[in-house]
């Protein structure tokens, strides 16, 4: 027999990855009663924001974006004192390739104040011998890489502190309009009801738009999601202490955007054992209508893809790769995010690609949206927008 009970909650959030657990987060500490639902458990790993590894970065060619990373550093930087861990480790990160314009986004990190150096190929090469660069190279020691699982965590853990009450197992159906506010539907046949409800459903989010209560203009004005199953390969050091050359620094976080493939690489953490690098191709897995649609099987062309390219630009690596993974990217055409509301409804869809840095900041914007206490940049609500000149 299906669970019928219903009960009541201020907020309720759908989704608990680091937007939505970073919204409870926020909400919970603004002294909101909060339920956090979330299909399987917090950071999942069949979700946006599991493992140990995700790249944190200042290096964008928009000064907008930039100066976001800064604003939600100082947020990392609270949550981990508050959660008494470490969130981010840094590593530093080094930007390179034809199409990624190493001397531009030195400009922006100049004007926004980010501490950085432009180096020759040469110059590079020379403190990184394992990675074979092929033009200048953008260098910030700022960078570094988030632990997202231990993140999502600390959030969750931070939001029931305050008094969230997070549900796992609870998979979404519908939500309905019900009296002045919302009821929500579980596939087992659960209800909750609330007076705001704020969904954070990563590469869920396009199966779910349809059982959303939302006008038809504000839901015409949404981006196009697309949803890929990236492909994401772990690659041994090749000395044996887990670094490059005794005395060099050790292996940064990268973007190389090359005429041919554009690739990224960090440190990949307990992901796979601490025992190498973590290189993908950027976009390069297969669309999927959404998450639900996922196989977690690699792709044998991306395997290859990225294999030839380790051979060929990270003389550091062993090019055969040890572990392998797929995980989720939901992106828009601009790759701007999305969090916008219509009514009490806030939708909030951080783009997989690069929103993981920012995921205090979002859960930030997003509590303010959905209370009706600040505001969010005009880019990030588009559904508005079109809504409003239809």
């Amino acid at each position: 027999m299906p669970d019928t009970s219903s009960d009541a909650s201020d907020y309720v959030v759908v989704g608990a990855g680091l937007a939505g657990a970073a919204t409870a987060w926020q909400l919970a500490a603004r002294g909101h009663q909060v339920t956090l639902l979330e299909r399987d458990v917090p950071a999942a790993h069949d979700g946006s924001s599991h493992g140990s590894a995700r790249i944190f970065r200042y290096a964008y060619p928009d000064p907008f974006y930039a100066r976001a990373v800064l604003e939600s550093k100082a947020l990392w930087d609270g949550l981990g004192a508050e959660a008494g861990t470490e969130l981010i480790s840094s590593v530093g990160a080094v930007d390179y390739g034809p199409k990624r314009n190493p001397a531009q986004l030195a400009e922006v990190l100049g004007a926004v104040g980010i501490d950085h150096e432009l180096l020759s190929a040469a110059e590079a090469r020379n403190r990184w011998p394992h990675i074979a660069f092929d033009t200048e190279v953008l260098w910030h020691p700022g960078a570094g890489v988030i632990d997202a699982e231990t993140s999502v965590n600390a959030m969750v853990d931070l939001a029931v502190r305050n008094g969230t009450r997070v549900l796992t197992g609870w998979k979404v159906a519908r939500v309905e309009t019900h009296g002045t506010g919302y009821r929500v539907r579980s596939a087992a046949g659960s209800t909750i009801d609330a007076a705001n409800i704020v969904v954070s459903a990563g590469g869920w989010l396009p199966q779910l738009l349809d059982s959303l209560p939302l006008p038809a203009g504000f839901l015409a004005g949404l981006p196009e999601f697309t949803v890929r199953q990236e492909q994401a390969f772990h690659f041994r050091y090749r000395d044996h202490d887990g670094g490059p050359a005794a005395g060099a620094p050790g292996w940064p976080t990268f973007i190389h955007k090359a005429a041919g493939i554009q690739a990224y690489g960090l440190p990949g953490g307990r992901d796979a054992g601490f025992a190498g690098q973590k290189v993908a191709e950027y976009n390069g897995g297969p669309r999927i209508a959404s998450a639900a649609a996922q196989t977690g099987t690699v792709d044998p062309a991306s395997r290859a893809r990225v294999t030839d390219y380790v051979r060929r630009y990270l003389p550091g690596l062993d090019p055969e790769p040890y572990a392998e993974t797929t995980c989720l990217f939901t992106n828009t055409p601009t790759e701007d995010f999305l969090i916008d509301r219509a009514t009490n409804l806030t939708i909030v869809s951080p783009c997989s690609g690069h929103g993981a840095k920012f995921a205090p900041l979002i859960g930030h914007w997003a509590a303010d949206l959905a209370t009706g206490t600040g505001t969010v940049p005009d880019r990030f609500r588009s559904a508005t927008s079109a809504a409003l000149t239809t």
